[in-house]
């Protein structure tokens, strides 16, 4: 579980994709078909330095006079760095040996630009023109011919991330109300589309191939998660989270989640102190929720997440 707390793997993304797909197939045939990746995106810019704190540097406290949390308040996981108070679920991971912390790295000639700089981390190539994403060229390099719902983004609208050229992700937000929705004539002429026979046009089959997807898929996911029951508390922001374990215990033949946490709000630029604070605190409490559950359902050992 690694918890990336600057701008720390677009470079590595950028040349490894395709090598890390090869070494999940080990071959032929995938060594390990029930592993499943869950990508946390922390968005809007999360504030690193007050999220894993280098405590034992006074250029931290000289530089943040006003900002800097006391030390005599942090998570001590090692000498000179401790974890923002509000991290308490993320101390007990760390000292159960299952959380890992990619510290102080980034990529050349930074951007200040939010929108620049997280097109560089969903594709993995900064200052370029990619216009796939890191998770698509991996799903579609793992999987070249394709799979249905290999990929889950659980979001208003797609993330650039999961987008690939052969793999399309399944996309929605709320799974109780997803479903095909628009006018009349709409939902007629893709249900006609739906059934349509073999057309010898690529593009109309992609079109046709999708459409019944989403069919199948959104039933699917509306039964899994109507049926799914939970003791574990997730916290305030834990939903998102909550959805994605319904889908693994109903057996979703998904490898990636991908879920972006409380929209933009980590985008703090006025009163960051409490803000922060309360944003991590729900963060912390929802990931220790998902961890719990995925024990609780069978499959911790099969599921490893990343935030960033």
């Amino acid at each position: 579980y690694g918890l990336g707390v600057t701008a720390g793997l677009p470079m590595v993304l950028d040349r490894t994709s395709a090598a890390l797909a090869a070494q999940a197939l080990g071959g032929s045939a995938e060594q390990h078909p029930q592993r499943i990746l869950v990508v946390v995106e922390l968005s809007g810019g999360n504030d690193g330095l007050n999220t894993v704190v280098p405590f034992g540097d006074d250029a931290y406290y000289r530089a943040r006079p006003k900002l800097g949390i006391p030390r005599n308040d942090l998570l001590p996981i090692t000498d000179g760095v401790g974890l923002h108070p509000s991290l308490v679920g993320f101390e007990r991971l760390y000292k159960d040996g299952l959380l890992a912390v990619v510290e102080g790295c980034g990529y050349p000639n930074p951007s200040l630009s939010h929108f620049t700089s997280m097109g560089f981390w969903h594709t993995g190539v900064p200052n370029g023109g990619e216009t796939l994403g890191w998770v698509g060229r991996f799903a579609d390099a793992h999987t070249p011919d394709g799979k249905r719902n290999l990929i889950v983004n659980i979001a208003n609208s797609q993330s650039l991330a999961v987008r690939g050229r052969v793999n399309s992700p399944l996309v929605f937000n709320d799974p109780g109300r997803f479903q095909r929705q628009g006018e009349e004539d709409e939902i007629a002429a893709l249900a006609r589309l739906s059934g349509a026979h073999a057309t010898g046009n690529s593009e109309l089959e992609f079109l046709r191939g999708t459409a019944e997807n989403a069919i199948e898929s959104s039933a699917f996911v509306r039964q899994a998660w109507s049926g799914y029951q939970t003791p574990v508390d997730y916290g305030i922001g834990g939903a998102d989270l909550r959805k994605v374990a319904a889908l693994i215990a109903a057996d979703m033949p998904t490898r990636v989640y991908y879920v972006s946490f409380s929209g933009n709000s980590f985008d703090t630029h006025v009163h960051q102190a409490d803000l922060h604070a309360r944003l991590l605190m729900y963060m912390s409490d929802a990931v220790r929720g998902f961890m719990e559950d995925v024990q609780r359902l069978g499959r911790a050992d099969d599921v490893a997440m990343v935030l960033f």
